[in-house]
């Protein structure tokens, strides 16, 4: 009788917190066009005066819900978890297609192509630069400028005069909030139109009651959770001791105002936006891409597309096409130290027959930690400009997330740098591994390796939590299993005993994306993949995630993309994002930037995909 009621609880909780949120959320909308009426002058004041009002063309809206696979979005939809998403779908008002991310499957290579059709050269989440003896992490701001820098000379950033909000790069927008490449180079609060989008925000108090909602519920779910999670230690949970912390920072306030941010852009007439959520991705790290606490996140998810795209059809003087994207899928995984009782790190040092240190480096590819310090930023700038106790009230507010949240994160990136005294250095990414040996600041062949480490490469190859060792010798890629090595040419493939790539459903295309990687300046002397089961579709992560991305197998080579549909577009021979870019140019863009876009070496992609006007 009491398991019955136990079971009868939740399902109560969970119904009685959807009704308030429904009634938030109908009482929002019924006193929105009152507060519109209100702040309406305020909202024309803060948009531009040429581009964004005048511009006769139509504008695009980019929500990306980052991690979620192809797969695991139809799943969703299945069961009741993407109701929004289905009903957009099976109305046929917008198509679902599914398409091909490239590798690294990360979110910096990803948006590149799509913003600025370029991603040479950025071969993972983290990697080591030998000739700067430093490490390079794509959510440190200086990283993500520096690279904006590098892949965007001589390209058309799809953005151009529009919003950027909570990305890697800015694809050439007008405005950014919570964008990496962004951080540091203004402050919104700092400025009249920053006040003024406080002020809009304000004016609602639905909504500002709907951010406190969100706040303690999500708190209340979080703390269940982990609580949850150390009754039971076996099963997977997060590692991190203020994670509850992160997800009502996500979760409720930054998802609250990315939202509000796009809808006002879209009640301004911006031509273009691109909005990333991260809440489905950084839940489904820890617990898994179809587990509870991320298809609840995914239904949180599924009313903010809601919200955004009902405001593009009521009409503000520009018509919207909205497109709902990921940049990668996720793959359920292991992690190698948990499977295995040591650190990829630990065990590459323990190879060699004499003695070498080792400096290895993975960590939370969460984006939280960034968003709280540019939120810490802006509160110091709101302080100075706020008369006192207003002032107060911000600053102990920044005092208490600086207290609870950033004293626990891991710097990745110290002041001082102890990689001058490794002879290896150790980058991972998920399922993906790059491998660099100091001797020398160029690439090494595999030959020269073998020589300084005799076995090394064979002993990587035959672990069992190593699936593929890629190196170089020459202009050719040298792809090693326990089973079979693969050479790859420009225009040929030699195997000795199995094909290390069959397993997969795509082993040519595998193969071609592996070269690209491998030849990229800044990848590994050695590549290590996880390795990958077919029939139970997991990884060996390199990471302590339960699933990941970044490598190869399962679903994290497929996201999806969402299109309005009436606009033909055919993903079929997308193998990396950068082809997207050239329908947003296209379709979107004046004509005469449609041709302008420069050869990015060493590309290795399809053609660029149709699309219609």
């Amino acid at each position: 009788m009491s398991s019955s009621k136990n079971v009868r609880w939740p399902k109560a909780a969970r119904f009685l917190a959807s009704c308030t949120e429904l009634l938030l959320d109908v009482v929002a909308a019924v006193s929105g066009f009152y507060y519109s009426r209100k702040y309406a002058a305020i909202a024309r004041r803060l948009g531009r005066s040429g581009e964004a009002v005048e511009a006769p063309r139509r504008g695009f809206v980019i929500i990306q819900l980052d991690g979620l696979s192809y797969v695991h979005l139809r799943e969703a939809i299945s069961t009741g978890d993407a109701p929004y998403l289905g009903k957009m779908i099976q109305t046929g008002r917008s198509r679902l297609l599914r398409w091909r991310c490239g590798l690294p499957s990360t979110t910096p290579a990803s948006q590149a192509g799509i913003m600025y059709g370029n991603n040479y050269d950025i071969p993972a989440f983290r990697w080591y630069e030998k000739e700067g003896r430093r490490g390079i992490v794509c959510k440190v701001p200086a990283a993500a400028r520096s690279m904006q820098d590098r892949i965007s000379k001589g390209r058309v950033g799809i953005l151009r005069g529009g919003s950027s909000h909570v990305n890697v790069f800015d694809g050439g927008a007008h405005s950014s909030l919570f964008t990496l490449s962004g951080i540091d180079s203004a402050r919104l609060f700092e400025g009249v139109r920053g006040i003024g989008f406080l002020v809009l925000f304000a004016l609602n108090p639905i909504r500002f009651l709907r951010v406190v909602f969100r706040c303690i519920r999500e708190y209340v779910v979080g703390t269940f959770q982990r609580m949850k999670d150390l009754l039971a230690p076996d099963k997977p949970s997060p590692m991190q001791r203020f994670f509850v912390w992160l997800r009502v920072l996500d979760n409720a306030v930054f998802q609250e105002i990315q939202t509000f941010a796009a809808m006002l852009d879209i009640y301004k007439g911006v031509p273009s936006i691109y909005m990333t959520y991260y809440g489905y991705d950084e839940v489904a790290h820890h617990y898994g891409p179809l587990s509870k606490p991320a298809m609840r996140s995914l239904r949180g998810l599924d009313r903010r597309v809601r919200q955004i795209d009902r405001m593009c059809r009521m009409g503000s003087g520009r018509q919207y096409d909205v497109y709902v994207l990921s940049d990668h899928g996720m793959t359920s995984a292991t992690p190698f130290s948990k499977a295995f009782g040591e650190s990829l790190g630990k065990f590459v040092a323990g190879l060699p027959d004499q003695l070498v240190r080792v400096s290895e480096q993975w960590g939370h590819e969460q984006r939280s930690s960034q968003e709280t310090q540019y939120l810490l930023q802006e509160l110091e700038a709101l302080e100075q400009r706020l008369a006192h106790p207003l002032a107060k009230v911000t600053r102990k507010t920044r005092q208490l997330v600086t207290r609870s949240i950033l004293s626990d994160f891991d710097q990745e990136l110290p002041d001082w740098d102890l990689l001058r005294r490794s002879d290896v250095v150790v980058r991972s990414s998920g399922s993906l591994a790059h491998l660099y040996f100091n001797v020398t600041t160029r690439q090494m062949d595999v030959s020269e390796i073998a020589s300084l480490y005799p076995g090394l490469v064979v002993k990587l190859a035959a672990h069992p939590g190593v699936w593929l060792v890629v190196g170089r010798e020459d202009d050719e890629v040298i792809v090693a299993s326990s089973r079979g090595i693969l050479s790859l040419n420009h225009d040929q493939q030699v195997t000795e005993g199995d094909n290390p790539l069959a397993v997969l459903s795509e082993p040519a295309l595998a193969a071609e994306q592996i070269r690209r990687l491998a030849l990229f300046p800044h990848s590994g002397d050695l590549i290590l993949l996880g390795t990958y089961d077919p029939e139970s579709q997991e990884v060996i992560c390199f990471e302590q995630q339960w699933a990941c991305h970044g490598g190869l197998g399962g679903p994290q080579d497929y996201p999806f993309l969402i299109c309005p549909g009436e606009i033909d577009m055919d993903l079929e021979g997308v193998t990396n994002s950068e082809q997207l870019h050239q329908h947003f140019v296209c379709t979107y863009l004046e004509k005469e930037t449609a041709g302008r876009q420069p050869e990015t070496k060493g590309e290795g992609v399809a053609a660029v995909v149709p699309s219609s006007e």
